[in-house]
């Protein structure tokens, strides 16, 4: 039998930070609709570990790993990116990060982590994929690539009691608006409740997929505006994070067997700017287009001065692999388009379960495949400022790091196969050919 522990732990900071994800909303949080947790699921000695928060960057990642007591290399720690949540990222999607949640943040992260570990207990385990449940659509091109389809993992205790689920869904926590002001992990929320309920006693761990280019149906655009969305309230993310959920305990499910690893495969996120024109032109001429403090314009203006074109050398990037008893989950850094995991899937092939989860380890904004660059738009020429980094993501990236993965995936299975916990694949310096 496979070991296997859970924990949640809340993070829900008090009322009044600031709030992340919509660079409309200025105000600061009213109070909690919904706890924001850390849930961390142990596998033998390795970990996934699902935090609700837009993001996690790198250093977070590593510092926590490395503290924790199972082997630095053997944990995925993902956010969830849900846009109802507090500045998790310092420098990163504007806002100043409040210090004390940040500690509060790692804290929570080692102390989920460490308690799952404690709790490790023999468990069966069941996989398979639920019915795409309709509400994902891609939001760059009508009828555009999405990745269908609810992947799930059940973890039953040996009396046949429910330990735990962990479902993955390819579709942006962002149904609530830049109208809302509070805490609150958005459609993961219901859905993780739903399944709780269906089974006392069990927790259930969601992640994210690759949805940089897809939610639940509205523009990027509209986003940018502050107006109540008749299609962005509690109930509608109420109702799909109920119906991923029905899609997930719909699921057949087969028993999974065999024995568990982990692998990891490095590369570089590169940047290429984007932009026309010199630092001090560009924020002139958006703060004279700027109509008032903190609009989008007042947003670019800042960014030309402090930002473009700073610290746009290559940075590592790391993605992983999770082999559960014949069930896969990889985790890839950023916001990921549905195309690559797409592609991932058609490469990797098999047919046990396959998550492939967004957002891991950490998020430096949109990770576009390279046929998306020519069609340009918000994720490929704007958000970047938003994210706070110095230029755009270089085409070529994403199809890099979906090596990257893949060579984390080929090391995870020979690890299981060897009974060992980890390899790990190392080509930060990519031969890839990624031009700027």
């Amino acid at each position: 039998m496979t070991r296997v522990g859970v924990s949640v732990v809340d993070i829900t900071p008090p009322p009044g930070g600031a709030m992340s994800g919509f660079a409309a909303r200025q105000a600061p949080a009213e109070g909690a609709h919904d706890a924001l947790t850390v849930r961390a699921l142990v596998v033998e000695d390795t970990a996934l570990v699902a935090v609700d928060v837009i993001g996690i960057d790198a250093a977070l990642s590593a510092r926590v790993r490395a503290r924790s007591p199972l082997p630095a290399q053997n944990i995925t720690l993902a956010a969830t990116h849900t846009h109802g949540g507090p500045v998790s990222m310092p420098g990163r999607l504007a806002g100043r990060a409040d210090a004390e949640f940040l500690r509060r943040l790692e804290t929570g992260i080692l102390r989920a982590i460490e308690e799952a570990a404690q709790a490790r207990q023999p468990a069966r385990l069941y996989g398979g994929c639920g019915a795409e449940p309709g509400f994902a659509s891609n939001r760059r091109h009508a009828g555009g690539p999405v990745d269908r389809g609810v992947p799930v993992l059940r973890f039953d205790r040996m009396d046949g009691t429910v330990l735990a689920y962990f479902v993955s869904y390819a579709c942006h926590p962002v149904v609530l608006g830049a109208d809302n002001l509070h805490w609150t992990a958005d459609y993961p929320h219901f859905l993780r409740a739903r399944l709780e309920a269906a089974s006392p006693g069990a927790i259930a761990i969601f992640a994210t997929g690759c949805a940089g280019d897809v939610n639940t149906g509205h523009s990027a655009a509209a986003s940018l505006s502050r107006a109540r969305q008749s299609d962005r309230t509690y109930d509608r993310a109420r109702i799909i994070g109920e119906g991923v959920a029905q899609a997930a305990l719909a699921a057949d499910l087969a028993p999974l067997t065999g024995a568990s690893g982990a692998g990891e495969g490095f590369d570089s996120l590169r940047f290429a700017p984007r932009e026309v024109g010199d630092r001090a032109d560009l924020a002139r001429r958006w703060r004279a287009a700027s109509q008032a403090p903190g609009d989008i314009h007042a947003i670019w203006a800042e960014w030309a001065e402090q930002r473009m074109g700073r610290e746009i050398d290559p940075m590592p990037a790391r993605c992983t692999a999770l082999h559960w008893a014949g069930a896969r989950i990889l985790g890839l850094p950023g916001e990921i388009f549905a195309r690559t995991a797409l592609d991932l899937r058609q490469s990797l092939g098999g047919t046990g379960p396959l998550h492939i989860i967004a957002y891991a380890d950490d998020n430096p904004g949109y990770i576009p495949p390279r046929e998306e660059f020519d069609a340009g738009g918000y994720e490929v020429e704007e958000a970047h400022r938003f994210y706070g980094m110095g230029a755009s993501i270089a085409p070529g990236v994403a199809e890099a790091l979906s090596q990257a993965a893949q060579r984390a995936a080929e090391t995870a299975a020979i690890a299981t196969a060897e009974g060992c916990s980890i390899k790990t694949s190392n080509n930060k310096e990519s031969s890839h050919d990624i031009q700027g």
